[in-house]
């Protein structure tokens, strides 16, 4: 078999493979038979768990688990993980390998090519970082697409002939973006996207942690001690309780010897949806500025929608649903798992590349979802203003763009010229996000305003910036790729990281569902006291005596049987 072509959804807690097989998209279960792998990396010496094992241990060895490290992505942060140092990109690439194998597992091949997705909202350092991460995953991308634009190509899939006016609002673990578009006969036009790339379920998580410390405060006269096991316990906590507040409208939520500074005490708290939203309306109200500047960029009214998509893990939240039936006035849609929609839609945009025939019929077009330009300076009267924004592509440009403007030197006899690029929306550089800078040299002495360099800015379907700039009176061109900005690594420190995973070993894919079945029964224990504490260590000792006697089918039994204690002793999180 050749190789096959899959879509990836790289996400700030669940990532995804997905591929399409007969005309038909399909997510790939990991080695647990599960279709969301959880984005956690758990460290101990040079083994390295991925997934549902290390999200497990997050709750007994949090100093050694990372989690939500892509919201990190294109930034200089380093995570300390047993005594080794990661970037978000090397945390990003180990789950990106992760998936390659479950897919070539699946799939009896091996993965020829990747489409990897990121919010649309991600700027042109995030993209680049995940460039880096693909790298060093060791997967061929050539195409990266927009969370939105994806969850449009999964939802164009099964309404090709439909003629409407949608809006996409995406809301994963990490990221809030959302997209208007418009479908006519399998073509996706997107036409303007605005975003939030510190907004997402784990913002909902945390302001429920806050209404957890303060109880703590006003009610028990105390605070959560500086214990990370307790903080991690407690986070998972919230977590569960959030999603049981999906479904009900009322739920309890309960730590068993969480640690304050008053001693362990054992803590539970009713919650109220209806308590919790009010926590959570500062997040809501943040959601409405993305909304209508994507709105005005596509010269819409919220009234113009005649769909909306729901996309995000995040989005199951009654409170995201009643938001957007306000805004739209129309029940948002939900036709497509909304864990599962960007995926298939990546592998609908991996199939299309790919030549497949089933999806022939299929094409989305993208927006460039900031402004790019460079800092220039201007003379007003004696005065030299400097820190003024030029854009060159405008946000909401169709992609692929190419766009050239020219400037002029400002100093007698100037002959360099500093560049320095930006992506934003303010009129001041200092209030955009700094890409990068270079300097132009060899421009002929002369008088201010005599000599002039055209800078041109070329913006790819991948949202990946490249420039070039050339001076105008000797046609001497320069192309420049910005090496050292924040989140960017040389070629050398590329290699430098490909070697330092090489030597991390990952467990063997058979022996994955023992050690994730024993990483949640240690988390589990840890939360329990009394009988079931006793329950779940017989279970535990026993199955790890099965593991002693290397028996396939008694390891089997045994991990069955446990698996049976943890559902029985009731912690869905844990699953």
């Amino acid at each position: 078999m050749s190789g096959v072509h899959v879509g990836i959804d790289l996400g700030t807690t669940y990532s995804l493979v997905a591929v399409v097989q007969n005309g038909e998209p399909k997510v790939i279960p990991n080695a647990l038979g599960e279709l969301l792998t959880p984005s956690a990396v758990n460290v101990d010496g040079d083994r390295v768990l991925v997934g549902r094992a290390a999200r497990a241990r997050a709750l007994t060895h949090p100093e050694a688990t990372a989690v939500s490290f892509k919201r990190d992505m294109g930034t200089d942060r380093k995570y300390e993980l047993s005594g080794r140092t990661f970037t978000p990109e090397e945390l990003s690439a180990l789950v990106l390998a992760e998936l390659k194998r479950d897919a070539e597992a699946a799939l009896g091949a091996e993965v020829e090519e990747a489409v990897v997705t990121v919010p649309a909202y991600f700027g042109e350092l995030q993209r680049r970082a995940t460039r880096h991460a693909c790298d060093l995953a060791g997967l061929h991308v050539e195409r990266i697409i927009n969370e939105p634009t994806a969850a449009a190509l999964a939802y164009g899939l099964h309404h090709r002939a439909s003629e409407l006016r949608a809006v996409v609002l995406d809301l994963g673990g990490g990221t809030f973006d959302v997209t208007a578009l418009e479908i006519m006969e399998g073509v996706i036009e997107i036409q303007a996207s605005a975003g939030d790339t510190r907004l997402g379920g784990e913002d909902f998580v945390d302001a429920m942690i806050e209404h957890c410390l303060e109880w703590l405060a006003t009610e028990r006269g105390t605070e959560l001690a500086d214990d990370a096991v307790g903080r991690a316990r407690l986070r998972e906590a919230c977590e569960l309780a959030k999603r049981r507040l999906s479904d009900a409208s009322e739920t309890r939520l309960a730590v068993s010897g969480l640690p304050t500074s008053k001693g362990k005490l054992d803590f539970e708290l009713p919650l109220s949806r209806a308590r919790l939203e009010e926590r959570f309306q500062p997040l809501l109200d943040r959601m409405l500025a993305p909304i209508e500047r994507a709105l005005r960029d596509a010269g819409r009214r919220a009234s113009d929608a005649q769909e909306v998509l729901l996309v995000g893990g995040a989005t199951r939240m009654p409170c995201i649903a009643s938001l957007a039936a306000k805004l739209f006035g129309r029940l948002p849609l939900r036709s497509l798992p909304p864990d599962e929609a960007v995926a298939i839609g990546a592998a609908v945009q991996a199939a299309l590349k790919a030549g497949d025939s089933a999806v022939a019929d299929l094409v989305a077009t993208d927006v460039a979802p900031f402004t790019l330009g460079i800092a220039t300076a201007q003379k007003l009267h004696d005065s030299l203003v400097q820190g003024i924004f030029s854009p060159i592509i405008e946000r909401g440009t169709v992609l692929p763009a190419s766009r050239v403007e020219r400037f002029c030197t400002i100093s007698n006899a100037q002959t360099r010229l500093k560049l320095e690029v930006f992506q934003g929306e303010h009129a001041r550089c200092e209030k955009n996000q700094r890409i990068g800078d270079f300097e132009v040299r060899g421009i002929p002495s002369g008088p201010a305003g005599t000599e002039a360099v055209d800078v041109r800015f070329s913006y790819d379907m991948n949202g990946v910036l490249d420039v070039d700039a050339t001076i105008v009176s000797t046609n001497e061109a320069h192309t420049f790729t910005i090496e050292r900005s924040a989140g960017r690594l040389s070629r050398r420190e590329l290699e430098a990281a490909r070697a330092r995973l090489a030597r991390l070993k990952f467990h063997p894919r058979e022996a994955l569902p023992n050690v994730t079945a024993i990483s949640r029964a240690d988390a589990l224990y840890a939360e329990l006291v009394g009988h079931e504490r006793a329950q779940l260590g017989h279970a535990l000792a026993v199955f790890r005596a099965a593991l002693e006697s290397q028996d396939p089918k008694l390891i089997a039994q045994q991990r069955e049987a446990l698996l049976a204690v943890l559902l029985a002793l009731g912690r869905e999180a844990l699953k």
